[in-house]
């Protein structure tokens, strides 16, 4: 039997970690390949793992075709589809999934001619589409996640490291976590991901204290459209009772809590550093 595989397709689906491998190696090992591979013609979709694990061990499979695509796009459809059915995935990859839908769909709907739009809006009004996924709203409930996941899921793909993004792969930090951390320089994302788990936490725990108080300063600033009147009133009629800070003043305390949180974030990771080196060390004079 003559399988092929696809690289594209191989790795269009995130891979399993070390300890998710080693189960399913120990899983075919003791009941044996249960689940039949699935074949475009030749071409493998499904099981690529459980294909190399079968290979390595000599152990038997089957497979079964599936021939109802007509591009390697409608593939991706199918597998992305067919993972987020799956229990054991988990938010964040559903979230990345979903994403990857609807760049697929997204492109489709670019490229498709006029006619073909109008013919397809007509069809939607007859049948709508159950697993549409134009906004962030219909993402979250293909993923089965909530709006500000997916939001955070979004940025994490723009703005993060490969680095970070394995550790809230891995199930090591959250996504809120991964989220934060993300907004950081990539060198400090790098040496946060390598201090572990409590570095990422205390580095984001650093960035949330110094937008906290931003954001209130931002709602201070800004009177509701009921109070305006009533609070500029009462600005005239109050007297100054000592030196206010100004808006330069402002903007410098924001920045210098910026900077210092920075130099903390910078601090714990040369200590996370100076740690491994001396690891390396003992290891190298044992």
């Amino acid at each position: 039997m003559n399988i092929i595989i696809n690289q594209e397709l191989r790795d269009y689906i995130d891979p399993l970690t070390t300890h998710e491998y080693l189960a399913l190696e120990r899983s075919l090992l003791r009941e044996g390949c249960r689940d039949a591979l699935v074949l475009w013609g030749e071409t493998l979709i499904d099981g690529h793992n459980r294909y190399a694990i079968c290979q390595k061990h000599s152990i038997p499979f089957t497979t079964k075709q599936n021939d109802q695509f007509s591009s390697i796009e409608d593939v991706m459809l199918w597998m992305i589809d067919n993972h987020l059915a799956r229990r054991s995935v988990s938010s964040f990859q559903r979230g990345v999934l979903a994403l990857r839908k609807k760049e697929i769909i997204t492109s489709r709907r670019k490229n498709k001619s006029s006619q073909e739009k109008a013919a397809e809006a007509e069809q939607v009004a007859k049948e709508p589409d159950p697993v549409s996924v134009e906004t962030r709203e219909e993402i979250a409930k293909v993923a089965g996640l909530s709006k500000p996941a997916v939001a955070q899921i979004e940025k994490i793909r723009k703005a993060a490291t490969p680095e970070l993004v394995e550790a809230v792969r891995a199930g090591t930090i959250s996504i809120n976590t991964a989220a934060t951390i993300a907004s950081l320089p990539e060198e400090q994302q790098v040496a946060a991901v390598a201090g572990g788990k409590k570095e990422l936490q205390q580095a984001a725990r650093q960035l949330r204290q110094v937008r906290q108080p931003r954001a209130r300063k931002d709602e201070e600033s800004t009177p509701n459209s009921e109070n305006s009147a009533s609070n500029e009133t009462a600005t005239e009629l109050t007297p100054a009772s000592g030196p206010s800070m100004n808006a330069p003043s402002i903007q410098a305390n924001d920045s210098l809590q910026s900077e210092l949180s920075r130099l903390r974030i910078e601090n714990q990771a040369l200590k996370s550093e100076v740690s491994a080196l001396r690891a390396q060390l003992a290891a190298m004079n044992a």
